[in-house]
């Protein structure tokens, strides 16, 4: 069922821990959230915070931010191609 005045609340969730007492606190405040019909979202979650709740089921509950994945030709960061000393130059 759609709603016609879809509401959310943006949380900026970089500075908390990836602990269960961040974890229940944020579904505390879904649930708060919810009776008052308004829509959660998480931003700038860590990567430590969204795998916790992952873990715990809440991740698309409380609208994680998913993170993006580098696309087919594009690098990710940190990685470097290796190379034999016989190859040739590129």
């Amino acid at each position: 069922m759609a709603r016609e005045n879809h509401c959310a609340i943006v949380c900026d969730a970089s500075p908390l821990d990836a602990d269960l007492a961040s974890a229940d606190r944020l579904a505390r405040l879904q649930l708060a959230a919810n009776r008052l019909g308004l829509e959660l979202r998480l931003r700038r979650a860590t990567v430590e915070l969204r795998a916790l709740l992952t873990l715990l089921g809440l991740a698309e509950v409380l609208g994680v931010e998913p993170v993006r994945q580098p696309e087919q030709r594009e690098d990710s960061l940190g990685v470097e191609e290796e190379r034999h000393v016989g190859d040739p130059p590129v």
